[in-house]
């Protein structure tokens, strides 16, 4: 069992302006980077269970009969009484999106400490990140589950830096640095690294990392591939795959899943399997991971693939 901890919200795109020029048609759409991953994780065969706060309003019960659809176990969800946030999608004219949120203390931000007693001990990995981590008060329930899991299974971190929500730099360094040592498989994109250590190369930050006790540090570079380093092993680099853009909303998340579940199905979502892996296993999951995140680029949306698409490009 994984677990995912963080938002589940609902995207809101813009489709156009309405006949007559006087306003937008809007799509919204489930979204959130954990709420993502938990349903890449059930695509591909995994069985996620989501920890995040979910509204009783239209959208939270959208949300949620979206998760169990796909199947995701949804039976340590918070239902806090608060609305549903809504974030703003805009694609840049090379599939690049800017989120802008809309609300505050809603659902997802108020997921409390004594929520953390349904959650089960025996999980074989906790997933964390996103903006949960750099709000209150959802982040410091986030940290008292990374506390209390830290050595029972494997702690996965993916910050996904969002500083329109979040525009203070130094929330997300201080819950960076506090998450370092006690994370097992750190997930980075290089913007994130650019926009919160920018005296750091990736190669800077990996070092960092490793140094600070992780044992699989990941940095995905976009078009440029990715990095990946352990301990005992040396950064690695897998240059990215050819594919037709839509839109890159929900890669990070698929390749993060895609990730985890490869691991997990290789028996080595582990932290000593994690720091002892060898260069062709590794270089095998990030090749999957890749593969995923480059089918839900094809798509428009955080359209995550399902396990039969990712294996029929092996």
């Amino acid at each position: 069992m994984i677990i995912v901890c963080g938002e589940a919200l609902f995207d809101v795109f813009n489709d156009g302006e309405l006949p007559g020029g006087d306003g937008y048609a809007l799509a919204a759409r489930v979204g959130g980077s954990p709420f993502n991953l938990a349903i890449g994780l059930a695509r591909l065969g995994a069985r996620p269970m989501f920890f995040g706060g979910l509204s009783g309003d239209m959208f939270g019960r959208k949300l949620a009969a979206t998760l169990a659809g796909e199947g995701v176990d949804l039976s340590v969800a918070p239902r806090p009484a608060a609305s549903t946030a809504l974030v703003t999608i805009d694609v840049d004219a090379h599939g690049v999106p800017t989120y802008t949120p809309y609300g505050a203390q809603t659902a997802e931000r108020l997921v409390l400490p004594a929520d953390l007693a349904r959650v089960p001990l025996d999980a074989e990995a906790v997933h964390v990140g996103s903006y949960c981590m750099a709000v209150e008060p959802v982040a410091s329930t986030l940290r008292a589950l990374v506390a209390r899991q830290h050595g029972r299974g494997v702690i996965a971190f993916d910050p996904n830096v969002r500083l329109t929500i979040q525009p203070e730099r130094q929330v997300w360094t201080e819950a960076i640095a506090w998450m370092l040592p006690r994370t097992d498989l750190l997930k980075i994109s290089e913007e994130d690294i650019a926009q919160l250590y920018p005296e750091h190369t990736p190669q800077a930050f990996i070092d960092r990392a490793l140094g600070a006790g992780v044992a699989l540090v990941v940095v995905t570079r976009g078009g440029d591939g990715v990095l990946a380093a352990t301990p005992t092993l040396p950064t690695l680099a897998l240059p990215a795959l050819a594919v037709a853009v839509i839109d890159t909303v929900g890669a990070g998340d698929t390749f993060q899943a895609a990730l985890l579940s490869c691991l997990s199905r290789q028996g080595l979502l582990r932290r000593d399997a994690l720091a002892a892996i060898d260069a062709p296993a590794l270089r095998a999951a990030l090749a999957f991971a890749a593969r995923a995140a480059a089918i839900t680029c094809s798509r428009r949306g955080a359209d995550l693939p399902r396990l039969e698409e990712v294996m029929a490009d092996d």
